[in-house]
């Protein structure tokens, strides 16, 4: 791969950039990619909370874990909705919220599909480079005295 800097170079670049360069690129190609499944990604995370709860989630679970990816907030509300009317996730008698078949079997593409995207983007990236990048990262919101969390 040609890198855009030489290594003297790059050590003076901002890490701003190119992280926030990186999440965009990332997000992205799984966005354009869920957009053919008719799945946008707040959606697929809700169904993917859904696809691991064996007893279902209730919609405050299911907004507390995700409420704050790539800062969405309230925007999960109509997307849980839009779930509901495309008959992809339906409430139990307890208003806990299950994947119905065919949510499920759309969300079972929708992960082959991420599966795919996640092995492009790691492609030359042993799984020692991709620890020390995430470790490296945690520490730099650390060292601003920020926090983040992802489940």
């Amino acid at each position: 791969m040609d890198y855009s800097h030489t290594d003297e170079e790059l050590l003076t670049q901002p890490i701003g950039y190119w992280s926030s360069t990186a999440g965009k690129a990332v997000v992205t190609a799984i966005r354009e990619g869920l957009a053919r499944f008719g799945v946008t990604q707040p959606q697929w995370w809700i169904m993917a909370q859904l696809a691991t709860a064996e007893n279902g989630r209730s919609r405050e679970e299911v907004l507390a874990v995700l409420w704050g990816y790539l800062d969405v907030g309230e925007a999960l509300v109509p997307e849980i909705d839009a779930l509901l009317d495309r008959r992809l996730i339906t409430p139990d008698a307890e208003g806990r919220l299950h994947l119905t078949a065919e949510g499920d079997a759309l969300f079972q593409q929708c992960a082959a599909f991420q599966k795919t995207v996640r092995d492009r983007v790691h492609t030359g990236i042993t799984d020692e480079e991709y620890l020390t990048t995430l470790k490296v990262l945690q520490r730099m919101i650390h060292n601003v005295g920020a926090k983040a969390w992802h489940h």
